[in-house]
């Protein structure tokens, strides 16, 4: 499997690296702004590609051979629409989106409400941004990420399905099992 990360520079994006580099045999590129000088990787499977998401003859050449787009920054309209016609016009259809909490009006009670007030007026964005992969033909995954901390051995999750109440408040990683 051969897996494109845009936006490899972020947090996340670095923890999936690492993971996947550890737990799988596949190949990996790893696209983000002045990527050369912010990623660090050496792994014969690892190909760095300096790029904006605006850029795109640059992403479609970045999704050459690729199986699978993980988008870890879903905060830009214009880059989001670019990025799904970029997957159109390479024959990309599998796209993993990092998107926040609260895009569907999922999160009930006290804690719906502070997530509200710490998002804020980014969620009309959000929604939009989602949107656009909603309308698109691609199979997508988005997902609503929460509050990100590192706990050492905690690998529990909850899934929650679009339409369902939002149960949790964190997101931690887990192994994935084969």
């Amino acid at each position: 499997m051969k897996i494109l990360i845009l936006g490899a520079a972020g947090q996340i994006s670095r923890m999936l690296t690492e993971r996947l580099l550890n737990e799988t045999n596949s190949e990996i590129v790893l696209y983000a702004r002045r990527a050369n000088s912010r990623l660090k990787v050496t792994s014969k499977r690892v190909e760095i590609i300096s790029g904006d998401f605006q850029e795109k003859s640059k992403l479609v050449s970045a999704m050459s051979g690729v199986d699978v787009v993980y988008l870890n920054d879903m905060f830009d309209i214009s880059a989001t629409q670019m990025i799904v016609s970029a997957m159109d016009e390479a024959g990309v259809k599998r796209l993993i989106g990092a998107t926040a909490l609260g895009i569907y009006d999922e999160v009930p009670g006290a804690f719906g409400r502070w997530n509200d007030a710490m998002v804020g007026t980014n969620i009309p964005l959000f929604k939009s941004t989602a949107k656009v992969v909603e309308e698109s033909d691609l199979d997508y995954t988005l997902l609503r990420l929460t509050w990100l901390y590192n706990q050492e051995g905690n690998e529990k999750y909850h899934l929650t399905l679009n339409g369902e109440p939002f149960i949790g408040a964190q997101v931690t990683w887990r192994r994935l099992r084969r």
